[in-house]
């Protein structure tokens, strides 16, 4: 799997290749900003035709990080589809699946500003959630402890190709990457970005291996990870 663990708050937490986090101790996994059926609202809003396979891919990633972890918990951390029209167009196979997913295990939607929450689907519908040390939002706020996505966060390796998606994090917040296909992003150093975390801030970049190097080149790691292989 070649995974990445971490802390956060002194809570262990795995970076998945995929983009999605896992928490083994609450066996909880969560993704941020599926965008879920981006290619529809591109079509209704622009007239551009994108290719409308963007929710079957996530979905597969999806399913295949379930899968493999078996949560009890899942949470998507906002935005989950890319407006609520978006969420109404989602195909009859599609929304087998999610059902499929949800099934024998808690299910929380985090509202997003693009969505406030797929009312029509299962699960609960959160402005946001804790869990012990750890709160879980869509957008990042001054409070420490925190999980957040909304950014779309990417960072690239000189020498090694473009930016990835990535996770920011330091000693005391999160930010995922958007799990969705068809989805861009924020340079990790941008300021917005750079004023919510310290200066040992690390970015984890998503890919076939989760790969962690300090945002500012200069700095250390923010605290000592190790690779994790496949759990399987």
């Amino acid at each position: 799997m070649n995974a990445y663990d971490f802390t956060i708050c002194d809570d262990r937490l795995t970076a998945l290749p995929s983009g999605a986090l896992w928490w083994a101790a609450e066996r909880l996994l969560c993704v941020s900003d599926l965008h879920l059926c981006k290619s529809d609202r591109v079509a209704r809003r622009s007239g551009q035709m994108l290719p409308p396979y963007e929710t079957r891919e996530t979905l597969a990633r999806l399913s295949a990080d379930i899968a493999a972890n078996e949560p009890a918990t899942v949470i998507c951390l906002g935005d989950s589809f890319d407006d609520l029209d978006a969420a109404r167009s989602l195909s009859d196979a599609d929304i087998a699946t999610l059902t499929t997913l949800q099934a024998g295990r808690d299910w929380i939607w985090i509202e997003g500003n693009h969505d406030p929450g797929p009312v029509a689907l299962g699960g609960s519908h959160l402005a946001d959630h804790r869990v012990g040390r750890l709160v879980f939002r869509h957008i990042a706020t001054p409070d420490k402890g925190e999980v957040s996505g909304h950014y779309h966060p990417k960072h690239a390796i000189p020498g090694a190709g473009g930016a990835r998606p990535c996770f920011l994090f330091d000693d005391q917040r999160l930010i995922l990457p958007a799990y969705g296909a068809y989805t861009g992003g924020l340079h990790a150093s941008h300021p917005v970005l750079s004023r919510l975390f310290g200066p040992q801030a690390c970015a984890i970049l998503t890919g076939r291996r989760a790969i962690c190097v300090p945002v500012r080149p200069s700095a250390p790691l923010a605290r000592p990870g190790h690779w994790r292989g496949n759990r399987r």
